[in-house]
């Protein structure tokens, strides 16, 4: 399956040679020409990285990248025709992976984008069938989630509900998308809400599940599980 990019660009004769110059590379591109529907873009679909413009008709990339990168830990690559180095610094103390200026050859910036997305996945998945996220660890084969070495008591149907968060780890998932995700599943009958479930997921991973900081709630849209963890 293609990884999915949102390219936030408000300039359509760049953005569609990107958009075609990765589609032909095996990468599927979803365009936004601003900040409000890229970050709404963002937030209601996922995505394996975003590339961001600095400047845009209505914000300001910075703005985009911080607001991001508060709700999830997805990879971004910004773009900018400023010369200033400080641009630079400043996009990647805010959160940005990576900083390419304009001009640039598309060939770079695939480069690029390709050693963000190969560090995600490094990042997320440690050995076959298992997941690292600080001092927590999912072993998708053995079925068991451990926190310090310490395996967690959740049920069936709660490690198939925390393993589908972690493999979408800094993407926003809706109540509807774990639904879908979860279907299929030879598991006993689903008799609680997706929230309900969450907050039990909470109790066993989280150090306070008051201030969750592995699964947070993204306020109107669902959840997401965050990638840098302690």
């Amino acid at each position: 399956m293609a990884e999915r990019i949102l390219l936030i660009e408000d300039d359509s004769r760049l953005a569609g040679m990107l958009s075609t110059y990765l589609g032909e590379n095996g990468l599927d591109v979803e365009w936004c020409a601003d900040a409000t529907n890229g970050i709404s873009t963002a937030r209601s679909a996922h995505f394996d990285a975003l590339i961001l413009d600095v400047m845009l008709p209505d914000g300001d990339g910075f703005d985009v990248c911080r607001r991001i990168r508060a709700e999830s830990d997805l990879p971004i690559i910004m773009l900018t025709a400023r010369g200033d180095p400080t641009d630079r610094i400043v996009g990647l103390e805010i959160g940005a992976d990576d900083y390419v200026p304009k001009p640039f050859e598309p060939r770079e910036l695939l480069a690029r984008l390709r050693a963000v997305l190969r560090r995600s996945r490094q990042e997320t998945r440690g050995d076959a069938g298992r997941m690292r996220f600080g001092r927590l660890e999912i072993d998708v084969d053995a079925r068991t989630a451990s926190l310090e070495g310490r395996v967690v008591d959740v049920t069936a149907y709660q490690f198939e509900l925390l393993r589908i968060l972690a493999e979408n780890a800094g993407r926003v998932m809706s109540r509807d998308a774990l639904m879908d995700g979860l279907r299929g599943q030879e598991l006993a009958a689903f008799d609680r809400s997706i929230d309900v479930h969450v907050s039990r997921i909470r109790a066993a991973i989280e150090d306070d599940p008051k201030q969750p900081k592995r699964i947070v709630t993204v306020r109107g849209f669902g959840y997401v599980f965050t990638r840098s963890q302690e």
